[in-house]
This record gives C-alpha cells, sequence and structure tokens, in this order.
C-alpha cells in the first residue's frame, strides 16, 4: 500500500523517546513544507487542472495538519521555533532527475514516498503511545489515514507523466535510495531521522 522498501528501524523510537518537544515541532514543519511542495507543483504543472484540484486540496490539508500540530504544541506549553532539519528530505530532493517529464515524475514519487514514511510512522507513533500518551497517540493515529491518500495521489498523478510500468520501477528505485537514506541515520531525532 504504501510502496516502502523497508520498515522504520525499531531504534527510531528508541531515538525518539523523551524528544517529544522536538519530534512535534519538526512534525509542525513538516506538514508545512509539505503544503509548500504541493503548492509549488500546482505552479508547475498548471497546465494539468485534475492534478492542480488534487494539489489544492492537499495543501489544504497539509496547512490544516499543521494548525493541529500546532494547537498540540500550546496545549503542552511548548513553543513552535525554527529546528535544525533532519537531511532526510534534502537527500530525496537529490535523487529528482532535472530533464522533464523524468523531473515531474520523480517530484511526485519522492513528495509520495515522504507521505507514505510519515503515514508509517504515525502508526508506530499511535502504537507506541497508547499506554504512554493516549491523547497524542490518539493525534497521530488520526493523521494516518490523510497521509495515505496523499501518498496515492502523488503515485496516480506521477501517472500522468508517463505509462504505469515505468512510474511503478522508478517507486521501486526511489524507495529503495529511500530507505537507504533512513538506514544512514540522522544525529537528530526528528520525524524522518
Amino acid at each position: 500500500m504504501l510502496n516502502l522498501h523497508a520498515p522504520t528501524d525499531p531504534d527510531w523510537l528508541a531515538k525518539i523517546d523523551g524528544h517529544w518537544e522536538e519530534l512535534l515541532i519538526d512534525h509542525a514543519h513538516c506538514e508545512k513544507k509539505a503544503a509548500g511542495v504541493a503548492m509549488n507543483l500546482i505552479f508547475a504543472y498548471v497546465q494539468d487542472e485534475e492534478l492542480c484540484r488534487a494539489l489544492s486540496e492537499i495543501v489544504r490539508e497539509e496547512l490544516e495538519h499543521f494548525n493541529m500540530v500546532l494547537d498540540v504544541l500550546r496545549s503542552r506549553g511548548m513553543k513552535f521555533r525554527r529546528l535544525t532539519p533532519s537531511s532526510y528530505g534534502h537527500r530525496l530532493g537529490e535523487l529528482v532527475r532535472k530533464q522533464e517529464p523524468q523531473r515531474a515524475i520523480d517530484r511526485m514519487l519522492v513528495a509520495g514516498l515522504i507521505e507514505a514514511r510519515s503515514c508509517e510512522r504515525f502508526g508506530l507513533l499511535g502504537e507506541y503511545l497508547r499506554e504512554r500518551d493516549p491523547e497524542l497517540a490518539t493525534f497521530f493515529s488520526g493523521l494516518f489515514e490523510s497521509e495515505a491518500r496523499h501518498h496515492s495521489t502523488y503515485v496516480r498523478f506521477a501517472k500522468h507523466f508517463a505509462d504505469e510500468a515505468a512510474v511503478h520501477a522508478r517507486l521501486k528505485e526511489l524507495a529503495e535510495q529511500e530507505a537507504a537514506i533512513l538506514a544512514q541515520g540522522d544525529p537528530v531525532p526528528r520525524m524522518h531521522s
């Protein structure tokens, strides 16, 4: 369903445990960036009305999620602030090919893989926090479905730029590289570290 090459290493939960404020702040930044990515894709591929309408819905949902995370931060007495991001998104962005239509395919698929990894991790967090922090567990679990839907939307629209076989072959390549990027790790506890 999520087209991930490898599951999250169980050590990730141990790495983030005790760093909930940083994780939530990073999560807010991720939602903001996800809205920006979808908006940038609208500008890049404005000639595709169906794509633009679907992406505008993603922008709306991502900004709604951003505000929801801000509400969680406020309710816990935490302040939203700048954080050093993980290198995950930047390293995935480096995999995007430069020429069209390959660029469009890769941009859609990279965005889709980020959504898939977020979806998987929200599920893990919901389960992990069920007894420790039921309110936060419910919050993360509630985001699972929309992230899965965003993933499938990006994969579906990559097929506007190439046939299904080419898209799935490239998705498999990128998913392998995404798993390798995560396996390299990141020194900071983040949503995608």
